[in-house]
């Protein structure tokens, strides 16, 4: 039995179309399938949940949407039995697609789902943050603090999303706000402590960026050397007096090259704690996790199996 969660809302309506060609195939191969449809955020977490708390047999559980929905998914995964966990983007940013290199037809990724022929054991992170009562957020693709979550904060509640989408350049989007945010954008002072004993201090941080996949924002590559089963965080930090000098490490990113300018660090550990000194826009995945001053991210080694 195959179970999708689908989000027909993403990138304003494209994925209930997606779903339309899906399930005609589903229907003409003949395979058994039952499928969920999200209508507001949350929903997709629910019914992972709902799937797998307590289940002790094996469950295929397949997601239609964009790097949201997946976060959604994961998030509400109880790994009780056999999770097994397939992709079919049909998002705006599909950064998690971008990284598995999976193919751009929605049907040939239902292809690969039905008759697999690789399997992965990847890496996921968790993110957790909160005073009085600590909340944790497990994420696919990346989990950040400052303007990139900033960035990403904006876009879910823009109206011009939703309008670039329509006319299939919704990556333009991510350009746009992020020009904006980087010119609104104060710095802040503050540390990460790596794996709990390296301590590195920041006197002009405007964002650091904890990653599994290397992409984020819709394609900038912000971490070229990070790898999904090698449990470990691939940490970006952005720290630099001069503003204009951000430029030049946005635009390689956004090239997919790794950025050597002064004020551009890169880190590997486990895990990392990072404080800032005025509370910044944390994201996971793209989702918003409010504004926070401490956040601790870990990696939670091979524990998700994929098809890929």
């Amino acid at each position: 039995m195959y179970y999708f969660i689908v989000n027909p809302n993403s990138r304003c309506g494209r994925g209930r179309n997606i779903w339309k060609k899906l399930e005609t195939t589903l229907k003409t191969c003949g395979a058994e399938y039952q499928a969920f449809l999200t209508e507001k955020p949350g929903d997709a977490r629910v019914f992972a949940r709902e799937l797998t708390e307590g289940c002790r047999e094996s469950s295929i559980i397949i997601a239609v949407g964009g790097d949201g929905t997946v976060n959604e998914i994961l998030d509400g995964l109880s790994f009780c039995g056999s999770v097994t966990l397939g992709y079919i983007p049909a998002g705006s940013g599909n950064d998690l697609a971008r990284s598995l290199k999976l193919p751009k037809s929605p049907v040939r990724c239902l292809k690969k789902i039905l008759h697999p022929k690789y399997y992965k054991l990847m890496d996921y992170g968790v993110l957790s943050y909160g005073e009085s009562e600590i909340s944790h957020r497990r994420f696919m693709v990346s989990a950040g603090i400052g303007m990139d979550a900033a960035v990403c904060h904006n876009i879910l509640y823009s109206k011009s999303k939703g309008l670039l989408n329509k006319f299939h350049i919704g990556k333009m989007i991510y350009l746009l706000i992020g020009v904006k945010q980087l010119i609104l954008a104060r710095p802040s002072k503050g540390y990460i402590l790596l794996n709990g004993v390296q301590k590195v201090e920041f006197n002009h941080a405007y964002f650091i960026s904890a990653h599994i996949h290397p992409y984020e924002g819709g394609g900038f590559k912000f971490a070229p050397d990070a790898s999904f089963e090698d449990g470990q965080l691939s940490i970006c930090v952005m720290n630099n007096r001069k503003k204009r000098k951000l430029v030049p490490v946005l635009l390689n990113s956004l090239m997919g090259r790794k950025s050597f300018n002064k004020g551009t660090r890169f880190y590997t550990c486990e895990e990392a704690l990072i404080h800032m000194d005025r509370p910044m826009a944390v994201h996971v995945d793209g989702e918003s996790c409010f504004c926070q001053n401490d956040v601790q991210i870990r990696c939670i080694g091979k524990k998700l199996r994929m098809i890929v």
